[in-house]
């Protein structure tokens, strides 16, 4: 997985910013490893206002697109089925993105039931879902890159 010459661009939701800060962190930092591509880092009010921005930088000329797009954000269960809703209509449409202007979205968008499950897959107990995210988006851009 070699990032050089990439442009990746993170949506990144600025709800729960708690969390999300350390998701955008560990991308970064995992992004820098693999060859420090070109990153444009894109802070929105939440996760539902995310695919509309990936819609934004898809349709950019093409030496402008990204390779890649990073989704961060964290919808936190709560008594309603709001956050289901939430992540599911969210996860359609940028799968709906991906598969219509072929290039990748890394998945990075925490749905836990709590705070703690949220910061633990932050970077504490269980790995930083934010660099696992910019993994598979290297990744995958590369992969497209050979097809």
């Amino acid at each position: 997985m070699d990032a050089s010459g990439k442009r990746i661009a993170i949506v990144v939701s600025r709800w729960n910013e708690l969390v999300t800060k350390e998701l955008l962190d560990g991308a970064l930092s995992e992004l820098k490893r693999l060859g420090d591509p070109a990153v444009e880092v894109i802070h929105v009010p939440g996760t539902w206002e995310i695919p509309p921005i990936v819609n934004g930088l898809f349709s950019r000329t093409p030496d402008r697109r990204p390779n890649a797009v990073i989704a961060l954000g964290c919808i936190l269960q709560g008594q309603t089925p709001h956050a289901r809703l939430l992540g599911g209509d969210v996860g359609g449409a940028l799968m709906g993105l991906q598969t219509e202007f072929g290039i990748p979205v890394a998945w990075g968008v925490l749905t836990p039931d709590t705070q703690d499950q949220a910061l633990d897959r932050a970077g504490l107990k269980y790995g930083n879902k934010g660099r696992e995210a910019a993994q598979a988006a290297v990744e995958s851009a590369s992969v497209l890159e050979q097809l």
